[in-house]
């Protein structure tokens, strides 16, 4: 499952999704011009000053050849130094700083930017995409895309933009002064900028697959480290270690293969710069020859060419550092391009719940478009009833459940509340007015009354004390040193299932939507504690339409109606007397399970 795949079966490389990453960065970039500004400017003075002081090193031995009396060549000597050391160095000292302090403003806003517009896209996402997805993966690709960034604009400004002034500014110099050096280092500098973007475009589909390979090295971790009880549990550490070592062993080995080509590029690099220096050094010697240039020229030849070196020596490089950027961010652009599955129509407005009725019509839903799960699925509940969902597993109760809070789109039919099609309400609306328990409740690393008082913002800390005693969790949360500003761990994993059973009951009661869904809520009490807290859901349930999933049949003999779902359609319905007087699905069940009751 988690092999890679070989290298012939690669993915090829998706262009479009470079432009996308770079129209990303642009759109978040562009929100801060000045900055950005500042720093090209900052940029492009540096490296001219550097250009000029290679001027004034030709200056230097000019006059330290041209035979002047000593006095007349010490002054002229002094005023040189000054002159680089003095201006030029501060000059460049004041544009290193106005770069750093400029640069460290525009790309810590746009990373957090580029963040925020990740994460918003991501929460975006229906509830199916997050069960196809690691969780840690995802939190890897966000951070991979702000670093990309980061990575990708300190390698433009501070790289890229001064090797083109570089260029420039060099090119200038010598075909001003000497043309056969300037068309010289013009071919080398146009056959070595060719040769290293093909490599790096080249190489950017063994980037894109170390990516990816990351991401999966990223996601069976989290996986395993999500499941370490299970592993325990079932003495799994062997097979765990060794699913992860064949994952990390892909890994190494597209990275070993993608560090071994830098390797060869840099030694090529290298060659290729010994060659154009012994090319230029050499010409230059025969023009000296003919009288052509001074001794100052050679100085000024090897300065320009230290810049320009300096410079392109890592161009291969930084081209290879921004497209294996482009490659870390493009799993998070993809994503974001990808459409939703379960999306708002433009122009709709919040639903507007006053009673509560629900009434399923004609719905349809098929898994992944393939295997049909609820088929000309018809229910009409009325406002402040309350009925239970049964049936085998794999039965469409949940199915049923997931498309009123709108976590699918129906295939057919429509989803009615209050008379109002949920499809054409907003979402955020719609499950505002709906509150689910399910039957294992995951809390965040928060302190407790902030995960009593999710559903309720506003609420106060006695509202959230009264729900917390109507749940019955009062009493074990007072237990604790820090009382309700205990923090509970990652999902939960502080309190027992029972206690974040109550916890979230508790967040439903301080909701208090008219709706209301409970997925066997009880069943992670024990049957003490299950006794007192069905008179709380009763009075919970009052005033409100609910709809309870149930398994253990024994909860919920007292609802008004009884709904026994079979490969997804309504088989029987009653109450649970009505139901017991013939043969069938429920009186099956519940023959089954008041054997092993008694058994």
């Amino acid at each position: 499952m988690f092999i890679m795949r070989k290298r012939q079966e690669k993915k090829p490389l998706n262009r479009n999704i470079v432009k996308s990453v770079i129209r990303v960065f642009f759109q978040h970039a562009k929100k801060y011009p000045y900055a950005a500004g500042i720093v090209m400017f900052s940029v492009i003075s540096v490296t001219l000053l550097e250009i000029t002081a290679s001027w004034y090193s030709k200056k230097f031995f000019d006059t330290l050849s041209a035979g002047l009396a000593p006095e007349v060549a010490f002054i002229l000597l002094i005023q040189i130094v000054i002159a680089l050391y003095g201006i030029i160095s501060a000059a460049e000292w004041v544009g290193h700083r106005l770069w750093g302090f400029a640069n460290t403003m525009f790309e810590a806003y746009t990373m957090r930017d580029l963040e925020n517009t990740a994460f918003a896209n991501l929460i975006g996402h229906s509830y199916r995409f997050f069960a196809d997805n690691f969780t840690g993966s995802l939190v890897r690709k966000v951070r991979r895309l702000s670093r990309s960034f980061e990575e990708v604009a300190d390698n433009v400004e501070d790289k890229l933009l001064a090797l083109v002034v570089a260029i420039a500014g060099v090119l200038t110099v010598l075909f001003q002064r000497y043309p056969i050096l300037g068309a010289l280092l013009s071919v080398w500098v146009i056959f070595f900028v060719f040769l290293y973007y093909r490599i790096a475009i080249w190489k950017m589909k063994y980037d894109l697959e170390k990516a990816e390979k990351d991401s999966e090295t990223t996601g069976v971790l989290s996986d395993a480290l999500a499941n370490i009880v299970t592993i325990k549990l079932f003495s799994r550490e062997e097979h765990e270690k060794s699913l992860f070592g064949k994952v990390l062993d892909e890994f190494t080995r597209i990275r070993l293969f993608t560090w071994r080509v830098n390797v060869v590029t840099d030694a090529v690099q290298g060659g290729l710069m010994l060659i154009i220096n012994f090319i230029l050094m050499y010409t230059a010697v025969r023009l000296w020859r003919d009288g052509r240039i001074t001794i100052g020229d050679f100085a000024l030849i090897q300065g320009v060419l230290m810049v320009i070196f300096h410079r392109i020596w890592d161009f291969g490089r930084v081209v290879r550092k921004i497209y294996e950027s482009f490659a870390d961010a493009s799993e998070m652009v993809e994503i974001m391009e990808t459409p939703y599955e379960v999306k708002d129509k433009p122009g709709v407005l919040p639903i507007a719940v006053s009673r509560g009725a629900i009434e399923f019509r004609n719905v349809g839903f098929n898994f992944r478009g393939t295997r049909k799960i609820l088929d000309d699925f018809n229910l009409s509940i009325a406002a402040g009833e309350k009925i239970a969902l049964v049936g085998p597993s794999g039965a469409g109760k949940t199915t049923v459940v997931s498309l009123l809070l709108r976590f699918h789109d129906v295939a057919d039919g429509g989803i009615f509340i209050d008379g109002q099609n949920i499809a054409s309400v907003t979402q955020e609306s719609l499950r505002r007015n709906i509150a689910l328990v399910p039957q294992e409740p995951i809390l965040f690393h928060r302190a407790l009354k902030e995960n009593i008082r999710y559903g309720r913002p506003d609420a106060t800390d006695e509202m959230v004390i009264e729900a917390a005693m109507q749940a019955n969790c009062h009493q074990f949360i007072s237990g604790f040193p820090d009382g309700y500003d205990t923090y509970v761990g990652e999902r939960g994993v502080k309190l027992s299932g029972g206690e974040r059973q109550r916890v979230a009951i508790a967040r439903a009661i301080l909701a208090s939507t008219p709706v209301l869904i409970l997925d066997e809520a009880t069943s992670s009490l024990d049957s003490e504690v299950e006794s007192l807290i069905q008179e709380a859901m009763k009075n919970l349930m009052r005033k409100k339409t609910a709809i309870v999933i149930a398994h253990r049949l024994s909860t919920i003999v007292q609802m008004d109606r009884i709904v026994v779902i079979d490969e997804g359609k309504i088989v029987e319905m009653g109450k649970h007397d009505e139901l017991l007087e013939h043969d069938g699905i429920y009186k099956r069940l519940w023959t089954l399970q008041a054997e092993r009751f008694i058994g």
